[in-house]
């Protein structure tokens, strides 16, 4: 595999699938691994840890632009959502992307979302996340399930701060036997903790400063539960402390790491997950916890 620094920095766009895979067919009739990144833009720091991740797992670095309508609720952002593609273009080519493909709601749903067949995910869908936004995952498995079609990559990479996002997927991949390696990268925090995302953006100066709350909230449930706090009492600390921070909570749960089923005392690989609102900013964040 070849470094960044062996790579042009040049970075090609594409928007339409016949382009996309006209390039990446050539790429790995050359021998080269293909590693894909797909994002909904409004690049960050830690999308970009996921186009470094990806430089190392392979020759060649595909990252996608598509703001997914079909994973926004009926009362959620999709108009508001912060598009910046000029500096999304200018991030990706400084990082060593190679390849941006920038496609259309219609190149991506060509008879409407109406009629779009649709990849659902039992079980894992419908709680935490899936409870508040119904129909999100949804709209994030099809989306997901169309893009690894269309760039047929050998690994993609997606972050962990969207924990139940990555378990989807990985669930999605194994049971529709995709030939891709889906690998998760850590999250990227700014100084104070708070989990980098596009959505910090919507903070007032006053909210950005309650932010780092919500980490904080889920440390302390990791110090109860490694203090032997039973589970249902560390998780009500954890909802206390966002609550005296001035968050509206929406969820502070700890489940099992490997299928987020309700953690037990016998369990001991853990994932505390949480989600609180800041005005009207929905932020997610979780911690991993091992227990001895």
């Amino acid at each position: 595999m070849l470094s960044t620094a062996q790579h042009s920095t040049h970075l090609m766009q594409v928007e339409h699938i016949a382009e996309l895979r006209e390039r990446v067919q050539a790429w790995r009739a050359a021998g080269e691994r293909i590693a894909f990144v797909p994002t909904m833009g409004n690049l960050h720091a830690g999308h970009l840890s996921l186009v470094r991740a990806g430089r190392t797992q392979a020759d060649r670095v595909v990252a996608s632009i598509f703001v997914n309508p079909l994973q926004f609720g009926a009362n959620e952002d999709l108009d508001a959502y912060p598009r910046t593609l000029d500096a999304d273009r200018r991030q990706l080519s400084e990082t060593g992307c190679d390849l941006l493909f920038l496609p259309s709601v219609r190149e991506v749903y060509p008879r409407g979302q109406d009629t779009q067949t649709r990849v659902e995910v039992p079980g894992i869908s419908d709680i935490l996340c899936g409870a508040s936004r119904p129909g999100h995952f949804v709209g994030v498995a099809t989306v997901v399930c169309k893009l690894l079609n269309m760039v047929q990559p050998d690994v993609a990479l997606f972050g962990e701060k969207d924990f139940q996002q990555l378990l989807v997927i990985r669930r999605l991949v194994e049971d529709l036997a995709m030939p891709v390696e889906i690998i998760g990268v850590p999250i990227a925090r700014e100084s104070d903790g708070l989990a980098m995302s596009s959505r910090n953006g919507y903070l007032t100066p006053e909210e950005r400063a309650l932010a780092p709350a919500l980490y904080q909230a889920l440390k302390a449930t990791d110090e109860a539960l490694r203090a032997g706090e039973p589970i249902a009492r560390a998780e009500r600390a954890g909802l206390d402390a966002l609550d005296a921070a001035g968050l509206r909570p929406d969820y502070l749960s700890v489940r099992r790491t490997e299928d987020l089923d309700p953690a037990g005392s016998e369990d001991r690989a853990l994932v505390i997950l949480a989600a609180a609102y800041l005005g009207r900013t929905r932020l997610i964040d979780n911690r991993r916890v091992a227990l001895e």
